[in-house]
């Protein structure tokens, strides 16, 4: 499926006029009503002329603006032209409390003279100085270090769909929203459906990323993890793992996209309205670093995490609730109630790197690379949108929890990525300066990168993407079942480690270990069933790329 999108003028580049702009103009649909239009640095404000009340005035903060075009209508009999920016707003919801973020369109029509091309400039113009003022506006967040995607750019975005993810609605979120964001944005883009287990892991490895400006999922957690993976095994790891990485929602956990949420300080959204907060934060284009784990397994073979890893409980609510696909991310909560009603046990060994005792951070890591690809702050020729659908009738996609040995069939046996310094062999003992659990019974034990571990658990409220931090939990073993029942209603609210549940230990950490010793149970990382066995990994620190704003 092709689409051609209108190409954008040559003129209408970042406009640097600090001085702002007035105009009248009418409204797009009734020439009768008039507006006087004003644009400042950080806010468009919109007045009608024939009122001097202030509820007839709106002022539109331009963080919420992803895009503005300009257009003339194929009516020779209409010299007017037209502008119209897109915002997206946090408003509070209908009927329910909170906010989310709300699509507003403001279009207004230029007839100034009698003169199609003269009107049609000056709609270019405050196109051109709209668009400008949003990018300057874009909000940032303390302490983090930031580059930009500039659209519209020469390289396209590679957006990967699991048509299977989730309740299978992906292609209809495509279709609903993010079309018309990535529109409104300018966002070139090729739109490629995967069709098996593994398809994007092997595409991504051999792809010329050269023509790629981002690699973004519509998805849940599980196909980022395979882009990850196979950009860490390519030769030049280094130079892929690059890459801008982008996630939009459509599984059942989508915990990366809730803490990417999260960490904006908003309320918390679900669904489609989280859907459309990591559209908005895709059309902005920021980038931060993304923290990823290198996790050692029994068979030699070493997979990297962004999200998590889980053994015990989690592990077996995340396998077991697979069967509930079809509620979405209800399968979660019917799991658990499910689980504790046959609570287990499971039998380990855990050791830990405390950063008390870890090495400075910028031992751990290169720098991270301001620099974006060539092109990427570049105009855009043409703004088209591909669809690459390599046989919808081949087989789809499996579940998400494969066992990872099965994903490894096509991994290089020559491992690539960043040396584990932090580590000795799986088969020796850890270094004398770790710490080492006392017990070997626990109820779950659950390392996170991230704040949240689904969209309505927040498992580590002080996490971000890029403190270099493993965020640590286990539960020993003695925890009634209605007390961990409260420790998860306390996890939807991040509220967990304020109730002093005595079985519950929190640590940060730069590496670790562990070994069950229980025939039963299940590890996954990034929610991805790995196999059984002695494990250990520990941080890279801020080596990835991540579309965060």
């Amino acid at each position: 499926m092709d689409k051609d999108i209108p190409e954008p003028d040559a003129s209408l580049e970042p406009n640097g006029d600090e001085n702002g702009l007035y105009g009248e103009f009418t409204d797009s649909l009734n020439a009768k009503v008039r507006y006087s239009v004003s644009l400042r640095e950080s806010a468009l404000t919109i007045q009608k002329i024939s009122s001097s009340s202030d509820r007839d005035k709106v002022i539109f903060n331009l963080t919420d603006c992803i895009g503005c075009r300009a257009y003339k209508v194929e009516d020779d009999a209409d010299v007017g032209a037209f502008f119209v920016a897109y915002f997206y707003p946090f408003k509070r919801r209908w009927m329910s409390t909170g906010m989310s973020r709300q699509r507003v369109e403001q279009c207004f029509r230029v007839s100034l003279v009698q003169d199609s091309v003269a009107n049609l400039q000056e709609a270019e113009r405050w196109a051109r100085a709209i668009r400008g003022a949003s990018i300057r506006q874009k909000a940032r967040r303390d302490g983090v270090v930031y580059s930009e995607l500039r659209w519209p750019c020469k390289s396209r975005v590679m957006l990967l769909v699991n048509p299977q993810s989730g309740r299978g609605q992906a292609l209809q979120y495509f279709y609903g929203h993010i079309e018309a964001m990535l529109t409104e944005a300018l966002v070139p883009y090729t739109l490629v459906i995967t069709e098996h287990q593994n398809h994007a892991r092997a595409l991504v490895r051999e792809a010329d990323l050269t023509q790629w400006g981002a690699l973004v999922i519509l998805s849940g957690d599980g196909l980022l993890f395979e882009v990850v993976n196979g950009l860490l095994e390519r030769e030049d790891w280094e130079e892929a793992i690059q890459t801008p990485l982008g996630i939009l929602p459509a599984g059942s956990g989508n915990a990366l996209a809730a803490s990417l949420h999260h960490y904006t300080g908003f309320d918390p959204v679900w669904g489609e309205e989280l859907l459309l907060s990591c559209g908005f934060l895709l059309c902005k284009g920021l980038l931060s670093r993304l923290d990823l784990v290198s996790i050692h397994l029994a068979s030699g073979r070493r997979i990297f995490s962004f999200l998590s890893l889980a053994w015990g409980f989690v592990a077996d609510v995340d396998i077991e609730s697979e069967r509930y696909r079809h509620v979405g991310a209800m399968r979660f909560m019917v799991g658990t109630l499910v689980r504790l009603a046959s609570l287990r046990v499971y039998q380990g060994r855990l050791a830990f790197l405390p950063v008390r005792d870890a090495p400075a951070s910028s031992d751990l890591h290169p720098s991270l690379c301001s620099s974006l690809p060539a092109g990427l702050d570049s105009s855009l020729n043409q703004n088209s949108c591909e669809s690459m659908n390599l046989n919808r009738n081949t087989a789809r996609n499996s579940s998400n929890n494969a066992i990872t040995t099965m994903l490894a069939e096509s991994q290089p046996s020559k491992q690539k990525g960043p040396s584990d310094s932090l580590l000795p062999d799986l088969d020796q003992p850890v270094p004398g300066h770790w710490d080492v659990v006392k017990g070997e019974d626990f109820i779950l034990v659950l390392a996170m990168l991230q704040s949240n571990l689904s969209q309505d658990l927040l498992a580590a409220p002080e996490a971000t993407a890029d403190d270099g931090l493993i965020h640590l939990f286990y539960v020993r073993a003695g925890i009634s079942r209605p007390a961990l029942l409260r420790l998860f209603l306390a996890m939807e609210k991040g509220a967990h480690l304020s109730i002093d549940c005595p079985h519950l230990v929190y640590e940060k950490v730069r590496a670790f270990r562990l070994e069950p010793r229980s025939s039963e149970g299940a590890i996954t990382v990034d929610g991805e069933q790995v196999e059984y066995g002695p494990l250990q990994g520990q941080i890279h620190e801020g080596i990835a790329r991540l579309i965060s704003g």
